[in-house]
């Protein structure tokens, strides 16, 4: 029962370093372009991140986490190994400034520690390759996003009637599922759609989705005006819209990384034989791994802010809300898909994506590249630092 509250501990103390170590991926946004300062940016987002405690209820990324190592492998040692793992090499990134993914780094010591208890075939291989794929993808998603909503801005500041059409599609479109939502019967629904992701949207845990469209119906209500604003008045503008996107996307921080505990938490105590399955997560857990991130991201990460709040490109305000809304979709997204991604990569890609709009040239690629080298090499050598420490927790038990 002692390790078992330990290994507890060990996860809500990397729940807590993973917020300060991402606080930066809510925050440097909206700190660069001085819409809040330091302290009040890390207490809107520390917020934020635990209000994604009452909107997110299905576990689904917590239980992908869990199914990354296959049940009749996952011992306390292996936990405990790979949290060590995990702790470490999040505090080696943060101390060096580099926004690595806490996400791929408590994965990648989970696995590294079954390997060395197990071997190669403990690891649900599938689930591993699924969530490695997303090193790519999720960044690549939120860079497209993020250039669409710049570009939906930018030709909404013109007097042509084309981004106002593009406005009203949008609203239409948000419309018809704020109806569907609102007021059909989701059992009926669920024999209308034949994608997985649309079934979820329109029959899984809706608040999610009905907040994510009230940010779009304002976003697209928002552009109308755009035509009739001059630069110093859009740009106060966006400054206050900045608040919607930043809530938003730490929204979606802590409804994807908290359950990443989570999933490591249930897999001890159903290992320790304390519930039987995940079904059977106690509520303590969800609340203490929502109350931890949004503790440590008060607790702010100040070097890794001023890597992604102007090294990779300068953000104004109103980048600032394109590529933290594209941040909030995407991440609101692959959470539907129950697929654990990196907030850090998310914004990166969507905070690339924005500065691509000016031109190429304005994202500083020698910046990018040397992040992306950290984002590959964080699975592997957190599952090697893992696998260490598992040898060492053996010869001590």
């Amino acid at each position: 029962m002692t390790f078992l509250i330990v290994i507890i501990a060990l996860a809500l103390i990397f729940d807590y370093i993973n917020g300060f170590h991402d606080a930066a991926n809510s925050i440097a946004t909206i700190v660069s372009t001085k819409v809040l300062t330091p302290f009040q940016a890390v207490v809107w987002a520390a917020f934020f991140n635990f209000v994604a405690f009452f909107i997110f209820k299905d576990h689904g990324v917590a239980n992908t986490i869990a199914k990354t190592v296959h049940e009749d492998f996952i011992t306390l040692p292996v936990i405990f190994s790979g949290l060590i793992a995990a702790i470490f090499w999040n505090l080696l990134t943060w101390w060096f400034g580099i926004p690595s993914s806490s996400s791929h780094t408590l994965i990648g010591g989970f696995a590294g520690a079954a390997i060395a208890h197990a071997g190669i075939g403990s690891v649900n291989s599938e689930k591993v390759m699924e969530i490695a794929s997303f090193i790519i993808l999720a960044p690549v998603v939120g860079m497209i996003v993020a250039f669409i909503i710049s570009l939906w801005f930018i030709n909404s500041f013109r007097k042509g009637p084309a981004p106002k059409i593009v406005s009203l599609v949008v609203i239409a479109l948000v419309f018809i599922f704020l109806y569907f939502n609102l007021q059909t019967d989701p059992a009926k629904l669920k024999t209308h759609f034949d994608s997985y992701l649309l079934k979820v949207i329109f029959t899984g845990a809706n608040f999610k989705w009905i907040l994510l469209a009230f940010i779009l119906l304002i976003m697209a209500g928002f552009t109308f005006f755009l035509s009739t604003l001059n630069a110093a008045r859009s740009n106060q503008w966006f400054k206050r819209l900045q608040l919607v996107s930043s809530a938003a996307f730490s929204i979606g921080h802590g409804g994807n990384d908290a359950q990443k505990v989570m999933g490591i938490i249930t897999a001890a105590l159903i290992a320790n034989g304390s519930i039987s399955s995940f079904d059977e997560m106690p509520t303590w857990v969800p609340l203490s791994c929502y109350a931890a991130i949004g503790l440590g991201t008060m607790s702010g990460g100040w070097k890794i802010v001023k890597t992604m709040g102007t090294r990779i490109t300068k953000v104004t305000p109103f980048e600032g809300v394109a590529a933290e809304t594209a941040g909030a979709i995407t991440l609101f997204v692959t959470e539907a898909l129950k697929i654990p991604v990196s907030t850090t990569h998310t914004i990166t890609g969507s905070i690339i994506g924005v500065g691509a709009t000016k031109r190429l040239s304005a994202v500083r690629w020698g910046v990018t590249i040397n992040l992306l080298w950290a984002w590959i090499l964080t699975i592997p050598v957190s599952g090697v630092i893992a696998a260490l420490v598992y040898y060492v927790v053996k010869t001590m038990l």
